[in-house]
């Protein structure tokens, strides 16, 4: 992989790009006004992930959109919630102010977001993210990326992302440490009409959620291990979860696991 800046960097970008490139093992290109594709071409290589005012972008050589950090519905989730409204998920997990949440599988970041703004700054959000590249996108854009609202600002600020494999997390806790588990592993039937996945797709863990991790995740949660999927997915049934649809006619469901400690 390539790392860059955009046409006219300035320092403080290209030292972010040269520090990202020693990051993730890639090479750091100077961007001389050349054109993306000019340097994937001099490189040999189809991937150029560039820093920028707006912050990182990927691009790949496949025609498709880069990918950015973007809250994306995850944003328009916490404004509902800001207004008065409900969230399905925050529902069928009961996170309420002070609770700590355990997101295993990050990706965008968008519905530890809604953990975050929903425990507020007396709860804890930690969210696991395996992949180093996608890591490094999700990491910068928590802290530079701007709602237009401090408050909603400090919720994504407020979220302790950690590279990490999510069993090998689990693995390593005590009984009982987060209140709530959530898993959002990516979907085995994709949801084509959320434009917005498909360039995470690319980058993001394809491996299935393992029936061990579900049973560290029943040790480490004190309440609930949620899980998101597709609503036609056999997943639920396959983990031992109780499937939940979302009133809404939304294709996600999700699937609960109640934890019982004596």
């Amino acid at each position: 992989m390539i790392v860059t800046t955009g046409m006219k960097p300035t320092e403080e970008e290209t030292a972010l790009a040269k520090k990202l490139a020693a990051e993730l093992g890639a090479r750091f290109a100077p961007r001389n006004r050349a054109t993306l594709s000019a340097i994937r071409k001099r490189h040999q290589d189809d991937r150029v992930l560039v820093t920028g005012p707006d912050g990182l972008r990927l691009h790949a050589d496949d025609g498709g959109q880069p990918l950015r950090y973007h809250p994306g519905m995850g944003l328009v989730r916490v404004r509902r919630l800001r207004d008065g409204g409900t969230d399905p998920l925050v529902e069928i997990s009961g996170a309420r102010p002070g609770d700590s949440v355990l997101d295993c599988t990050a990706g965008l970041a968008g519905d530890a977001f809604v953990f975050s703004w929903v425990v507020g700054p007396s709860g804890r959000v930690v969210a696991l993210e395996s992949e180093a590249l996608l890591y490094v996108i999700v990491r910068e854009g928590l802290r530079a990326y701007d709602t237009g609202a401090d408050d909603l600002d400090a919720a994504l600020r407020r979220i302790e992302l950690i590279r990490t494999d999510h069993l090998d997390y689990l693995r390593s806790l005590p009984d009982g440490s987060f209140d709530i588990v959530y898993f959002d592993p990516m979907f085995r039937i994709p949801v084509y009409e959320s434009s917005s996945m498909l360039p995470l797709r690319s980058v993001a863990n394809p491996a299935p959620l393992s029936p061990e991790a579900v049973r560290e995740a029943q040790r480490v949660a004190r309440r609930v291990v949620v899980m998101k999927e597709n609503r036609e997915s056999g997943e639920f049934e396959r983990l031992g979860f109780t499937r939940v649809n979302p009133k809404n006619a939304s294709a996600v469901a999700y699937g609960v696991i109640r934890v019982e400690r004596h």
